[in-house]
């Protein structure tokens, strides 16, 4: 019997990166809760219609379509499709458009990061503080800083991000500008892919550069501005490993949507131990399945919402079709220290490894620590690969907003708590730093493993030399 779909409709409104078309689809789900989900997409007018059937079905995964021009229907089984039900409301409209540029920029860096290890060339350069920056870190945050103003209205945009435009404007740097300049304007020609809009002609490096510079908000307690790390993890990026693209919308100093996307985090969490070159020369003897997708992922989420999501990243010449193959992802729910896995940062400059391996002992953590470049350790928490990740960094370091606001809310939703050493949440008010830091970073899967770290740290913290 054929279901008279819009007698059943609730409208509300829904951006799909500006793209305005005239198919209309109704999509019918059946959920593991027993619902029957009836979406009628129609996308003139940007508009999305749902309706919920209660249906007394239970643990069935499949989904029927009912063409708009015929009564039947079309049954398709979606086992582990994990289709996104994250519900529209406030900031869907910027989640749409956040997700989007994050997967565009996930394949630019793909592409540089694949000329960087194939040969080697003169792409990276060295910041004051001899951390390295790489065509993919200006590339990246010209392209979605000039995505977000075109789609957003430039007036409507205020971005706090890493790079600035200091060494790229110098005499001596034409050459590395021009490769920019190609990397972005390659990139954003892939643009209806991703569902956003090309720009008619091709960018001058005066508009690259406009770009890279507009990004240039000191953020602080009031108003809107989005936090971007262009390519966090730059070291991990060179050397082919991991790395992460974090873009976060912080209002009036609260974080209010997150979005990772992590290029070479493999769907195996083991493969996580191990180097990524090493990884990439076993994938090959063992190509992924059509049921699952071998590495690379965004995941992100909405203040509120209680859930994350991850889905795959595009790969080939596919179009990022959304809702898509997304899947809720939650936080282990280990709560034993002895069966925890704890995730620090690569690099000692940043963090005493010695610190952390004296709490672990203390608290019972037996498993060898999982070092990871970037915010990957934040999603790994989120995906319930790990559960601890402890960051203590020596006197006079810093912490950057934009290496920490989108993994923070994204654990957050997913079930995790984190804090500084205190048990204070951290404070993304303060303009560009973490100031008021207490000692360090805690990220925990569950509410007994963060106060466990947080007394051990109190216990030790006088004898460390830090």
């Amino acid at each position: 019997m054929p279901l008279n779909c819009s007698s059943l409709a609730t409208k509300f409104p829904h951006t799909l990166g500006g793209l305005k078309t005239t198919a209309t689809t109704t999509t019918i789900h059946v959920g593991r809760g027993g619902f029957f989900n009836l979406i009628n997409k129609t996308h003139q007018n940007n508009s999305l219609y749902i309706a919920s059937l209660s249906l007394n079905k239970r643990n069935s995964s499949q989904r029927y379509c009912l063409s708009s021009s015929s009564s039947s229907f079309v049954m398709e089984d979606t086992k582990d499709m994990g289709f996104s039900t994250l519900e529209p409301g406030k900031y869907s409209n910027e989640l749409d458009i956040a997700v989007r540029a994050v997967q565009m920029a996930c394949f630019l860096c793909q592409k540089v990061q694949e000329s960087l290890i194939s040969k080697t060339t003169s792409q990276v350069q060295a910041k004051d503080d001899n951390s390295p920056v790489t065509i993919a870190d200006w590339s990246v945050q010209a392209t979605v800083s000039w995505i977000l103003s075109e789609t957003l209205g430039s007036r409507n945009v205020a971005i706090i991000a890493e790079e600035d435009v200091q060494n790229l404007s110098k005499a001596d740097s034409a050459g590395l500008l021009e490769a920019v300049v190609q990397t972005v304007n390659d990139c954003l020609a892939e643009a209806p892919r991703f569902g956003l809009k090309a720009p008619g002609t091709s960018l001058g490096s005066s508009e690259v550069l406009e770009a890279i510079s507009r990004c240039n908000s000191t953020g602080g307690p009031n108003g809107r501005f989005w936090a971007l790390d262009p390519v966090d993890g730059t070291l991990g990026f060179v050397r082919g490993d991991q790395y992460a693209v974090a873009l976060a919308l912080i209002e009036d100093g609260e974080v209010v949507l997150g979005v990772l996307g992590c290029p070479n985090y493999p769907m195996r969490k083991e493969w996580l131990s191990y180097h990524h070159r090493y990884h990439r020369i076993i994938s090959k003897l063992t190509p992924p399945t059509s049921e699952s997708w071998d590495k690379g992922c965004v995941i992100y989420t909405r203040r509120g919402s209680g859930e994350a999501w991850m889905q795959p990243l595009i790969q080939g010449h596919k179009k990022l079709v959304w809702p898509n193959s997304a899947t809720p992802v939650k936080v282990s729910t280990i709560e034993n220290p002895a069966l925890a896995t704890f995730c620090e940062p690569v690099e000692k400059a940043n963090s005493s490894h010695s610190f952390t391996a004296g709490l672990a002992h203390s608290v019972g953590l037996r498993k060898q620590p999982l070092r990871v470049y970037s915010m990957v350790k934040y999603a790994a928490i989120a995906r319930g690969d790990a559960e601890i990740f402890m960051k203590f960094a020596r006197a006079g370091y810093k912490e950057k907003i934009w290496d920490h606001a989108a993994g923070v809310i994204i654990i957050q939703e997913a079930g995790g708590v984190v804090t500084d050493a205190g048990g204070r949440p951290l404070d993304f008010s303060k303009g560009m730093y973490l100031e008021g830091l207490d000692r360090g970073i805690i990220a925990c899967a569950g509410a007994k493993l963060h106060e466990k770290i947080i007394r051990a740290v109190d216990a030790s913290w006088n004898s460390s030399s830090l």
